[in-house]
């Protein structure tokens, strides 16, 4: 059994509403969790005791460093500890007088997620690959605005390839900007949470943010910018080919995708899945691969994913 004194003054941000956060210690971590205001005795395997104390304490040097705890960091910061017991949680949440770049805070919410801020940080062209909610192009879209706001770069381009679920562009009504549109508007929903969508209409007007379909790239030559290829899966060959020959001098690319989602014709081959084959090897690219454990949407999401995984894994074996 362990006792850990708490600072009594933040006791509502550490243990959340009706004690949510600490029930979910309690399960995360296997052990039994009693409070006397702000005492807590925690009970279990000596090892998982430890890392229990070592959560609280790290919890509470973070908020003597000025960090104020949103909801649900106490649960991400568990679930951190619960991957890698010998994380440190600064690595996790910025400084409280660190600033703020974008509308949103924006923290990595898992040890995949720490690895793709690192390798957007320290590589010019990023693979970002794996399943819907693991966060893949809103944390490139906040790296992208923090970069243009520091003045690293002088523009963002976001792309996407224009097929979606069998539908062609053609059969749209509308002029072209009508048309794209739909196959854009997630880039636009990560872009506006990010960033004031007053300024960022400011942006788009004048040109420093540019939200186009993949084939407006062709013939381009993208110097000075952080350009985000989102939905790559969907690209042919000839396209990724022709999207990662288009990076100028300082400028960064991030390409982001989920492999198990091609709306492609069954005959073509997915230029992100050839390309993460052919470029493997090549010095000064990242790559980082996602999986259901970094789904940071509702659960349930998560719970949806490992299915769907499991169903393919099955099918795959039984074929």
């Amino acid at each position: 059994m362990r006792t850990i004194a708490l600072p009594a003054e933040r006791i509502d941000m550490l243990y959340g509403a009706h004690d949510t956060n600490l029930k979910h210690i309690e399960s995360l971590l296997h052990v039994d969790i009693r409070t006397q205001g702000s005492q807590l005795t925690v009970e279990g395997e000596p090892a998982r005791e430890r890392l229990t104390e070592r959560l609280f304490d790290q919890l509470r040097v973070l908020l003597d460093e000025g960090y104020t705890l949103s909801n649900g960091d106490v649960k991400t910061a568990a679930e951190l500890l619960a991957e890698n017991a010998e994380l440190d949680l600064r690595d996790y949440f910025p400084k409280g007088g660190q600033r703020q770049a974008t509308r949103r805070r924006v923290n990595p919410k898992s040890v995949n997620q720490r690895k793709y801020l690192e390798a957007i940080e320290q590589f010019d062209i990023v693979f970002g690959v794996g399943p819907a909610g693991t966060g893949k192009t809103y944390l490139a879209m906040a790296q992208a605005v923090t970069a243009l706001v520091a003045k690293k770069v002088s523009r963002i381009v976001l792309a996407r390839p224009a097929v979606e679920a069998g539908e062609k562009l053609g059969f749209l009504p509308g002029d072209l900007q009508e048309k794209v549109n739909p196959y854009l508007r997630p880039l636009y929903d990560a872009l506006f949470d990010m960033m004031d969508s007053e300024k960022a209409g400011r942006l788009i007007e004048r040109g420093v943010i540019e939200v186009a379909p993949l084939a407006f790239m062709r013939g381009r030559t993208l110097n000075d910018a952080f350009v985000i290829l989102d939905e790559a899966q969907n690209t042919t060959s000839e396209q990724m080919k022709m999207f990662l020959t288009r990076l100028g001098f300082g400028s960064k690319a991030v390409v982001t995708g989920d492999i198990t989602q091609i709306d492609l014709p069954t005959a073509r081959m997915s230029g992100l899945v050839e390309a993460l084959k052919i470029v493997r090897d090549v010095e000064g690219i990242g790559f980082v691969y996602f999986d259901d454990k970094d789904v940071v949407r509702h659960k349930l999401v998560q719970q949806i994913v490992k299915a769907y995984e499991a169903f393919s894994n099955g099918s795959r074996s039984h074929g």
